[in-house]
């Protein structure tokens, strides 16, 4: 099985040595995303509510280059600068991913100045 690269315009590209997302067979994962403009790649909001937007819409963008949707995530795996910020956290991404919900772990992290939240998924496609 051929492991495969993709790519969008949709999404930011980052200066380090990943692909925006990998497939293989099945299979697909998205790279951590970043709230980032993919146009301008400057951050975009200041809230945890406003980057968790901006991080699952380059999120949905790699996995629709990649053949998949939301609805097809079994994993979500989240990155916060702060604990505190679940709450907020929670709502953004509840009204964005809806029910049935994925799978999910969320760890605190540190992250470059200005970034409060990365966001990376797994995706299983039909076969």
């Amino acid at each position: 099985m051929t492991r495969t690269a993709i790519t969008t315009e949709n999404a930011p590209v980052l200066a380090a040595p990943l692909s925006q997302g990998i497939r293989k067979g099945t299979l697909l994962q998205v790279s951590g995303q970043l709230p980032l403009d993919p146009d301008t790649g400057l951050v975009v909001g200041t809230t945890v509510a406003e980057q968790s937007a901006q991080v699952l819409r380059n999120v949905t963008a790699v996995l629709k280059a990649g053949g998949a949707g939301l609805e097809d995530v079994v994993m979500f795996r989240v990155y916060l600068t702060d604990p505190a910020h679940m709450g907020e956290l929670n709502q953004a991404y509840a009204a964005v991913v809806g029910q049935p919900f994925p799978a999910r772990t969320a760890v605190s992290v540190r992250l470059p100045p200005g970034l409060l939240v990365e966001i990376d998924a797994l995706a299983v496609l039909d076969g």
